[in-house]
């Protein structure tokens, strides 16, 4: 990095089709940063493939202020490569990343520069709106904590998202990382740096609707927890033994029983439905060492995380240099 380039806060923002929010969340950003002044910083947004106005609000406001900034991918390639693409291309001092929605609020990063600033490397958020979450979700939050917690090697806390600050020193490491499935609420904990929590009520979304279906989280999910651990794998073996353990079991059971009794085993339809019960969960355990070969094979072709169709930042490297 360039002395002369190096700047105090950087703020990464993914966008997926957020034509309405763009504008009212710069304001909100302009507004907190003038309060704890920092004036030296950028706003890089991250357009992940969208085909609403979104772009063409962010051009609009980087005609209004300098230090708006863009990448805009040539597709979509996923919120964690939108993200990994803004902490390639940060400069600050400190890099914060949110969400466009305006769920997570702006006001709260008076005090994870306070923090920074007294010490911590990494600053995360953990959202605390649970009577407001509806039954679904809730539950399926718990279940993905709960599997992923014992999947994993280092524990992530329930709430957390990817509304957090990271130091220069953090950021480096991370972009050090050229995983193809990445999974950045899982990665972070693992680095070792100084980590410090900040509780936060989400915000109303201001504008559109989610972009997570229920398929797009499961799969969120399942890449989250095969990209934190092997332990799934571990978990297929002792899986499978414990079933060889029962038909061995069973096995001795009918010898003994054709042996020395006089008694028949009878039950085709107990023996068909253990057939197909066994016969589904091996099947699961193929899915699951199915999931990692696929991770090896997309990851040895060595193909790019993210295409950049067009950018802002180079130009004004080049303006600068």
């Amino acid at each position: 990095m360039n002395p002369h380039l190096y700047i105090d806060l950087s703020i990464v923002i993914p966008t997926f089709n957020e034509e309405g929010n763009v504008q009212r969340l710069h304001t909100e950003l302009c507004q907190v940063l003038a309060q704890i002044g920092i004036e030296n910083y950028e706003v890089i947004f991250i357009d992940d493939g969208s085909t609403d106005a979104s772009l063409a609000r962010i051009e609009d406001l980087r005609l209004q202020d300098p230090r708006v900034h863009y990448l805009q991918f040539s597709r979509n390639f996923g919120h964690q490569h939108a993200l990994k693409a803004g902490l390639d291309h940060a400069r600050g001092a400190a890099v914060i990343s949110l969400d466009a929605d305006l769920q997570h609020p702006p006001a709260l990063i008076s005090q994870m520069v306070k923090l920074w600033r007294e010490g911590a490397e990494v600053v995360y958020t953990r959202r605390q709106d649970k009577q407001n979450i509806g039954l679904f979700k809730k539950l399926s939050a718990k279940i993905f904590y709960w599997i992923a917690n014992r999947l994993s090697e280092v524990p992530i806390e329930e709430g957390t998202a990817d509304f957090r600050l990271l130091d220069r020193k953090v950021v480096s490491a991370i972009q050090s990382f050229k995983e193809s499935h990445l999974f950045l609420r899982g990665l972070i904990p693992t680095l070792g740096f100084k980590q410090t929590a900040l509780d936060y009520q989400p915000a109303a979304r201001f504008s559109g609707n989610s972009k997570y279906s229920f398929a797009r989280m499961l799969q969120f999910a399942i890449n989250g927890i095969t990209s934190s651990s092997a332990k799934p794998l571990y978990f297929s073996i002792y899986l499978g033994l414990f079933f060889a353990f029962l038909s061995f079991v069973y096995g001795c059971y009918a010898i003994y029983t054709a042996v020395f009794t006089d008694a028949a085993i009878t039950g085709w339809t107990s023996l068909i439905a253990s057939v197909l019960f066994i016969g589904g969960i091996q099947m699961i355990l193929i899915g699951i060492v199915g999931i990692y070969l696929g991770k090896l094979f997309v990851q040895s072709k060595q193909r790019p995380t993210y295409i950049i169709k067009k950018e802002t930042l180079s130009s004004d490297l080049n303006h600068e240099a």
